[in-house]
């Protein structure tokens, strides 16, 4: 896998380059754009969780899957009530755990080592500064229709900023030590990749092309590599297995933007839809990762 993952790493830095040169890009967020892409492409790598919730399950005793998937609607449907409750309280939980999601899935396949938390943390969280450091008034904006203001704090201060862009680029060294060169290429363009599309493009832009085409297929590449170590032959079957719950995730989706946009501009509205619907994707995934991984040891 670290040499598909090095092509893959060497692909998206190219594209990265590429679309960082058009200057149409620039020009606007291409918000229903970004939407289609991440209900698409960005969330079909969580869509597998229905047949890892089957295995834990087993794992834990219980005979219906019914357990699995109330449970995991449920953490799903608190998020969003903690978030229309504690708007500020539930997005800085997500932005730190997203950070570690992040930097985990991205870099797991070099080491399966544990008690790296703080350095997949550190490595992640240059998805969250990067736009918060190249376009910070946009990034304050997108944060403010998600009841998020954080204009006054001092953690958004260039040098604090600074700081975390170079734990997060030293955080990537560590886990490239006594790598081969692949791995160290890799993470080096990685955190390149990062940086060079929110230097040149718009927070929402910059985060889909990361979110949808290297952390979303890096990750379905380490579920296809399970299902059939032939990527060709396990592609067709990720696939079949991973669109039932990703229609049933568009639909949702679809759903709360009608409901929402009642209420709100339609730009807000698919904001909200996109970083709170993420959020409550996000919160069980990783309660199931953490379980299954666990029940493994």
């Amino acid at each position: 896998m670290t040499k598909i993952n090095f092509y893959h790493s060497l692909i998206f830095f190219n594209l990265c380059i590429t679309l960082a040169g058009i200057e149409y890009l620039k020009e606007g967020s291409f918000l229903i754009i970004s939407l289609f892409l991440i209900l698409t492409i960005g969330i079909s790598h969580g869509s597998l969780d229905h047949i890892k919730g089957k295995k834990l399950i087993k794992h834990l005793g219980y005979k219906s899957i019914s357990v699995f998937y109330l449970t995991y609607i449920f953490v799903g449907i608190t998020t969003i009530i903690i978030w229309l409750i504690f708007p500020k309280f539930l997005l800085f939980l997500f932005l730190i755990i997203a950070a570690f999601h992040f930097g985990k899935e991205d870099s797991e396949f070099i080491d399966k080592k544990k008690n790296f938390e703080l350095v997949y943390f550190l490595k992640g969280s240059l998805i969250i500064i990067a736009p918060l450091f190249f376009h910070k008034g946009e990034t304050l904006k997108i944060f403010e229709t998600l009841n998020f203001n954080i204009s006054n704090s001092f953690i958004i201060a260039n040098e604090i900023l600074i700081i975390f862009i170079l734990l997060s680029l030293v955080s990537s060294i560590f886990l490239s030590l006594k790598k081969n060169i692949e791995v160290k290429s890799l993470l080096l363009m990685d955190c390149l990749s990062v940086l060079i599309l929110n230097y040149f493009l718009n927070p929402i832009i910059a985060f889909t092309i990361y979110f949808c085409f290297l952390h979303s297929i890096r990750h379905s590449m380490s579920l296809i590599n399970e299902i059939n170590k032939n990527l060709k032959k396990g592609l067709p079957i990720f696939i079949k297995k991973a669109l039932p719950l990703t229609i049933l995730t568009i639909i949702g989706y679809i759903l709360s933007i009608l409901v929402l946009n009642n209420y709100n501009e339609l730009d807000e509205t698919i904001y909200q839809v996109i970083f709170i619907g993420l959020a409550s994707l996000t919160f069980p995934h990783i309660l199931l990762e953490y379980l299954i991984e666990k029940n493994e040891q």
